[in-house]
C-alpha cells in the first residue's frame, strides 16, 4: 500500500457506496479502509488522560496523566505541551494514530459526572491549555481531537437532554475554549456531544457544525461522533457530520445509499463529507503506523519523572499554618482515610488507563518518614462498597485476582480451562474480552482471590454484574 493518497482525485474517482463506506467506523476504534484504492484504516484511542489503547478489559498498560481539571490548576502552558507530546509518544506506541483527546467542556455544575475531564471552568483557561495540549499532540505526528462540541456538561440522560443557551452564552462561554484552540494549534479532528442543543442534537445541528465551525471559523477538519451519538442519517449528514463512530454503522451504510438514490441526500453532500475523512486519513498515514500495530509501553524513568512533574504543579497550597508542611520526619505521624490506602488516581470510563504503577498515599508517605505512620480509617463516604481489587490477593501472593474462563458450565464433567490470567482489580468491562475458543455468546468465569482481614470485625461483601454470579466465602455460597 502506498505511503499517501491523492485526496481529490479519491473524490472523483470513487463511486458513491465506496465513498458512503468511509463515513462510518469499521469497529469500536478504526476507520473503514478501501484496499483497493491505497486507502488504510486509521486506529483511534481514548484520551484524554492518557493513552488507553483498543481494549477496555485487561489492556495494555499506559502513563497515566493526571486529570484535565489537575492540568489546567498548572496554568503553565509549556508543560501542558510536553505532556502533549508525551502523550503523542504514548499514542504512537499504542499502534494508535489520533487521541481522543483534550476534552474542554465548561464544568458548570459539581456533579457532572465528566467535569474532572475537562480542562478547567474558565473558557480561556480551557482554551489555552487545551490548544497547548494540542500542540505537544500534534509535534509527533498524531492527530488530537477536542471534544464534546459543544455544552456536554452532564452525564445524566446525557443522550436525551437539550442545553438550553444563548446566543452570547454559547459564544462567550460554551465555544471559546474550541475557538482559542484551533486558533492556537490544529487539531485533526473534533468530536460532538452527546447532547442537543436548543433545538437539535450537537450531531445533527446544522447551526454549531456547518454554520458556526466551517463557515464562521473556516473549520476544515474531519467532525465525529461521540461512541454512539449518531441519532439519524439524513439529519446528520446534511448537517456536516462526517463520521459516524464506533461502527458497524447504525444510521448509514445500506441506509444512506438507499437515501442517495432517491434523492433525499445529493450525492456532492457525499463528497463534502468524505472530503475531510480522507485528509484525516492521509495526514495520518504520514505516521508510517502499520494498520493493525502491536500494543506496546513505554514505562521508562523519563515518562515517571514526567508524570510526578506534571502531578506536583498540579497542586495550590493556600495555606500552611505554623509550617506543618513539610511533614517531620521525626514526629509522630497519623494519616487517617480510607482512600489512604487505596491508589485512587484517576476517573472512569473514556478517561480511565492502565497506569504503569500507582502508590497509595499511605505508602508514600510512609517511604519518607523515618517510622512507620499510624493508619486510622476514619470515615467512609462511598456509595457502593469498596472494590476487593486492592486487598486481595493470588495464590501467588501478587494483588488482584486470577480468572479462569470455560466454555462448560460449573459442574459439567471434563471441564477445560480456555483463559487463566491474573486481572489487578476487582472491577472490569469484558464488552470487549475476545477468546478465539469461546464460539458461544454463553460462557462462564470464575475469578478468585485471598483475603485476610486486617481486624477482627464483620465485613458486607457484595456483587454487581450484568448477567448472572453467584459469590463464594471458603468455598460456601454466600447468602445462604
Amino acid at each position: 500500500m502506498a505511503d499517501t493518497i491523492d485526496v481529490e482525485a479519491l473524490i472523483k474517482k470513487l463511486s458513491i457506496p465506496e465513498k458512503i463506506d468511509l463515513l462510518t467506523g469499521l469497529d469500536y476504534w478504526h476507520t473503514r479502509p478501501l484496499p483497493k484504492h491505497g486507502i488504510p484504516s486509521i486506529r483511534l484511542s481514548d484520551g484524554p488522560n492518557g493513552v488507553r489503547g483498543i481494549k477496555f478489559f485487561d489492556g495494555v498498560k499506559a502513563a497515566c496523566f493526571p486529570c484535565g481539571t489537575a492540568l489546567g490548576a498548572t496554568f503553565n502552558t509549556p508543560l501542558l505541551e510536553e505532556a502533549g507530546r508525551k502523550m503523542g509518544e504514548e499514542t504512537k506506541l499504542k499502534g494508535a494514530h489520533c487521541l481522543l483527546s483534550p476534552a474542554i467542556n465548561m464544568q458548570r455544575a459539581p456533579v457532572g459526572g465528566r467535569g474532572f475531564e475537562s480542562i478547567g471552568e474558565d473558557p480561556v483557561l480551557a482554551g489555552l491549555g487545551a490548544a497547548a495540549l494540542c500542540r505537544g499532540i500534534e509535534s509527533t505526528g498524531v492527530l488530537s481531537t477536542p471534544k464534546h462540541w459543544i455544552c456536554n456538561d452532564q452525564e445524566h440522560r446525557r443522550n436525551a437532554v437539550l442545553s438550553i443557551v444563548t446566543e452570547r452564552a454559547l459564544r462567550e462561554i460554551y465555544a471559546l475554549p474550541f475557538q482559542l484552540t484551533m486558533r492556537d494549534s490544529d487539531p485533526g479532528a473534533i468530536m460532538t456531544g452527546y447532547n442537543g442543543l436548543n433545538d437539535a442534537y450537537c450531531s445533527e445541528n446544522r447551526d454549531i457544525l456547518d454554520t458556526l465551525l466551517r463557515k464562521e471559523w473556516g473549520w476544515k477538519g474531519m467532525i465525529m461522533s461521540d461512541w454512539y451519538g449518531t441519532y439519524s442519517t439524513n439529519d446528520a449528514i446534511n448537517a456536516g457530520l462526517d463520521l459516524e463512530m464506533p461502527g458497524p454503522s447504525r444510521f448509514r451504510g445500506d441506509l444512506l445509499k438507499f437515501n442517495v438514490a432517491t434523492d433525499k441526500v445529493n450525492e456532492h453532500t457525499i463528497d463534502e463529507r468524505a472530503r475531510p475523512i480522507l485528509n484525516f486519513i492521509k495526514k495520518a498515514m504520514a505516521l508510517g503506523i502499520p494498520e493493525n500495530a502491536p500494543e506496546m509501553t513505554g514505562d521508562t524513568p523519563e515518562t515517571a519523572e514526567l508524570l510526578r512533574r506534571i502531578g506536583g504543579e498540579t497542586l495550590v497550597l493556600l495555606k500552611n499554618e505554623n509550617n506543618i508542611l513539610p511533614l517531620k520526619k521525626d514526629k509522630k505521624t497519623v494519616v487517617i482515610g480510607p482512600n489512604a490506602k487505596i491508589a485512587t488516581y484517576q476517573g472512569g470510563g473514556s478517561a480511565a488507563v492502565p497506569a504503569y504503577y500507582a502508590v497509595t498515599p499511605f505508602d508514600g508517605i510512609r517511604q519518607k518518614l523515618k517510622s512507620p505512620p499510624s493508619y486510622a480509617a476514619g470515615a467512609y463516604t462511598h456509595k457502593l462498597l469498596p472494590l476487593l481489587g486492592n486487598v486481595v490477593k493470588t495464590a501467588s501472593g501478587d494483588q488482584g485476582m486470577t480468572m479462569k474462563a470455560y466454555t462448560q458450565p460449573p459442574g459439567a464433567e471434563n471441564r477445560v480451562v480456555v483463559d487463566d490470567r491474573i486481572l489487578s482489580k476487582s472491577e472490569m468491562l469484558l464488552s470487549d474480552y475476545y477468546n478465539d475458543q469461546i464460539k458461544d455468546p454463553l460462557w462462564y468465569a470464575e475469578f478468585e482471590g485471598s483475603f485476610v482481614a486486617e481486624e477482627d470485625c464483620e465485613f458486607e461483601l457484595g456483587l454487581i454484574v450484568c448477567g448472572s454470579a453467584k459469590l463464594f466465602v471458603n468455598d460456601e455460597l454466600a447468602g445462604l
